[in-house]
């Protein structure tokens, strides 16, 4: 599960192999959420309202990033870091 990113205490994982639809995992403390890549949303779970703020419009900039990110943990393949902002 690699760790694409971190910022503002957020943490943001891909899982190898993950189910569809491609999304990523947002980790702040004890919450969790499950946002969309390709229509960036809430799929599962939540987070404060401050972070989810920050975790969306991150997705909104790296959108392509992370629709890459996604198909290299499909495939397996090493994930490097996306960088905040």
């Amino acid at each position: 599960m690699p760790t694409i990113a971190t910022f503002h205490g957020v943490i943001i994982r891909l899982y190898y192999h993950d189910h569809q639809p491609p999304h990523f995992h947002a980790l702040y403390g004890e919450a969790e959420a499950l946002i969309g890549i390709n229509l960036v949303v809430v799929l599962q779970g939540r987070l404060p309202a401050a972070r989810l703020k920050d975790v969306l419009a991150w997705a909104q900039r790296h959108q392509p990033d992370l629709r890459d990110r996604w198909q290299r943990c499909q495939n397996h393949q090493p994930v490097p870091r996306i960088a905040y902002p």
